[in-house]
């Protein structure tokens, strides 16, 4: 990968100060800033995180944790966080100290809490909680139910304790510990500890063998590595203690990506299930995984190519569009809207030589070059990128002072969806014009790496993968913003519009490690999207009062499934299909290759179609199994989305 170029330094005024809740150790580092943990390192720190299959809430003293409940109506689906155990010691400090992450990574973070001398080995899809007790430490286990029961093995290295809400919990200990309950109480306590403790609840009492015996080893932290002589693949690798094999949780998708040929030594646990909003988790025993998609090639242009008989049509529309970027200058100053007008002036170009039209490219290229310019040489007048320190990575001029500017870009929100239509519009440039692109080369790759460093090189510089989740296998959208749900992520597609426009950089440069990465991080997300977002009649995924009324997620958030939009209600369906279809693109064939689902998206639809913008896309979608009425409808339609075009809009019909 090419360096990357550093934009000017700027200080922002509106970033939380990560220094409370990092150890001193980390913050040389760039931090991470849309991480599963993000609710335990921003201001106040106090709000849950879901580590599967526990909602997980800290203080300076505490830890507690909850099997949390699953609460449906026709509009929302999320978790309820209740404390069902929280674990501190019984003894006072003198001086209360903050909590800290001491280690994280793509699996995993260590969250120590030195006012209790409990180090916790938060993990993942981990069916125990792991606590190191790192000195002679009376503990204390407390619960917001009543204790029914608690009983001990012989050598009080196990323990059962059941609460009056039906749940049970499995307590392991390392060594024997004394541990003491009053009838009727709510809180057990311990002589002096010091070791490991594990706890797990047992949802279904048949699992307590298999519990038992994974119940000696852990892991400490865990490693996603993609290879890139083998793309479409991604590698779990958790480091750990303890000589058994270590007992893991997957979700639906890893469990259909989990390699039949790779994964010599893993065994999945069909019969072995948590409960999740994400659907069942299912054990699975291995230290280490395989996850292999199916290859999806990134190309610049449509799969089967545009029908000849319609060629006439797009560029008699590509003429019209492309004499009209002559008198549009863009007006906005907004770091989102201005980049989704560079990617609909881009797809211009690659419409125009899909149908062999060249003629029109020398516009497109002067307008392209016009308008990127001034972003990537930071003489764009009232916004521009920057870099700041304090997280490691790029904010706007806007956004360094109001955290609000830009969709709070400044704050490190839509990081991917921003500069993913930059880079479509850069990665276009490049293409047709490669003395341009070699000039602007490092600036194009800082836009790359800002949100999908993997480079062991700039990790001075930018975080590892800034907004893609290596557990869940999907992006995140919100930065250092502290939410009650956790992480959030709106569009789909222009979260695919980012590693699909990272991948066309690395095509126009000839980066075949690019390619490598921006292709399976895009499969990834596709499948992805089509796992989570894409409810389908009968699937079960989701409980069916829900499913039964959506046939899209607006916002999917880590704790919660919700129906409306950041800026539509629920009722707005075309406003939910159209925020997970834009922009239209090649991709987009990959990302909606289930014709019969999108059939019954549409329909779901369109009674309540009125904005001329976002039927483009429903009519888009329509085309796929419907192109003659699609067609029908696109020609009469009087508006586009500021992102889309009459002509993007036909090259998607003709090329179906």
């Amino acid at each position: 990968m090419s360096s990357p170029f550093v934009f000017p330094e700027t200080q922002s005024t509106v970033l939380p100060d990560p220094s409370t809740y990092f150890s001193p150790n980390l913050l040389s580092s760039p931090l991470p800033t849309s991480s599963f943990f993000q609710n335990f390192v921003i201001p106040n720190g106090s709000q849950p995180e879901y580590i599967h299959p526990y909602l997980i809430k800290t203080s300076n003293t505490s830890l507690s944790a909850s099997y949390p409940l699953l609460i449906f109506t026709a509009a929302v689906l999320y978790q309820a966080f209740v404390p069902d155990l929280t674990i501190s010691s019984t003894q006072t400090q003198t001086k209360e100290q903050n909590r800290v992450v001491s280690s994280h990574s793509d699996l995993g973070v260590t969250l120590d809490i030195p006012s209790s001398n409990l180090r916790f080995f938060l993990s993942r899809g981990s069916p125990f909680i792991t606590a190191s007790v790192t000195s002679p430490t009376s503990l204390s286990i407390t619960t917001n139910h009543t204790i029914a029961s608690l009983s001990s093995n012989d050598n009080k290295t196990k323990h059962t304790l059941r609460l009056n809400n039906t749940q049970t919990w499995l307590i392991y200990t390392s060594s024997p510990i004394n541990l003491n309950h009053d009838d009727g109480a709510s809180e057990v306590t311990s002589k002096p500890f010091y070791g490991t403790i594990r706890l797990a609840v047992l949802p279904d009492s048949k699992y307590e063998a298999t519990l038992d015996k994974f119940s000696s080893s852990y892991p400490l932290s865990g490693d996603a590595t993609f290879e890139n002589s083998k793309p479409f693949r991604l590698v779990y690798q958790w480091q750990k203690k303890g000589s058994e094999n270590l007992l893991m949780l997957a979700h639906p998708l890893h469990v259909k990506l989990l390699s039949k040929y790779n994964n010599a030594g893993v065994t999945v646990l069909h019969d072995f299930k948590y409960r999740s909003i994400d659907g069942d988790l299912v054990g699975v025993v291995g230290d280490s995984w395989v996850l292999e998609m199916d290859p999806i090639p990134v190309t610049w242009y449509s799969n089967k190519g545009v029908n000849d008989g319609s060629r006439d049509e797009i560029v008699s529309a590509l003429v019209k569009d492309v004499e009209a970027l002559n008198s549009s200058a863009i007006t906005t100053k907004s770091s989102y809207f201005y980049g989704k007008q560079v990617g609909r002036a881009a797809r211009l170009a690659l419409i125009a030589e899909e149908v062999s039209f060249s003629k029109v490219v020398p516009t497109i290229k002067k307008f392209l070059k016009e308008t990127i310019d001034p972003w990537l040489d930071g003489t764009f007048k009232g916004n521009g990128f920057l870099y700041e320190k304090k997280w490691g990575g790029l904010v706007t001029k806007l956004g360094s002072t109001d955290s609000t500017a830009d969709f709070g870009f400044g704050v490190y929100n839509d990081h991917h969806f921003h500069l993913g239509y930059f880079l479509y519009g850069i990665a276009v440039l490049a293409k047709i014009d490669p003395e341009w692109g070699q000039k602007y080369k490092p600036q194009a790759y800082s836009l790359v790496t800002d949100f999908m460093n993997l480079d062991q090189k700039y990790s001075t510089i930018y975080p590892r993968l800034r907004c893609f989740d290596l557990y869940k296998l999907h992006s995140w959208a919100s930065g250092v913003t502290e939410f009650e749900d956790g992480r959030n992520q709106e569009s789909t597609s222009e979260a695919v519009n980012a590693y699909y426009s990272a991948a066309l950089v690395g095509l126009a440069y000839d980066d075949s490690s690019l390619v490598a990465t921006g292709s399976t991080l895009v499969a990834l997300e596709i499948l992805a999207a089509q796992t989570w977002w894409h409810v389908k009649v009968g699937e079960n995924l989701y409980q069916e009062e829900f499913a039964q009324d959506n046939r899209i997620v607006g916002i999917l958030w880590a704790n919660k499934r919700d129906s409306k939009l950041w800026w539509a209600t629920a009722e707005c369906r075309e406003c939910r299909l159209g925020i997970q279809v834009l922009p239209l693109l090649p991709i987009t064939e990959t990302l909606f290759s289930d014709a019969v689902y999108v059939k019954e998206l549409v329909e779901w639809t369109m009674p309540y179609l009125s904005n001329e913008g976002w039927k483009g896309m429903t009519y888009a979608l329509q085309g796929i199994y419907d192109k003659e009425t699609a067609l029908d409808e696109i020609r009469k339609l009087k508006g586009f989305d500021d992102g889309n075009s009459y002509t993007n809009l036909l090259w998607w019909i003709h090329s179906r």
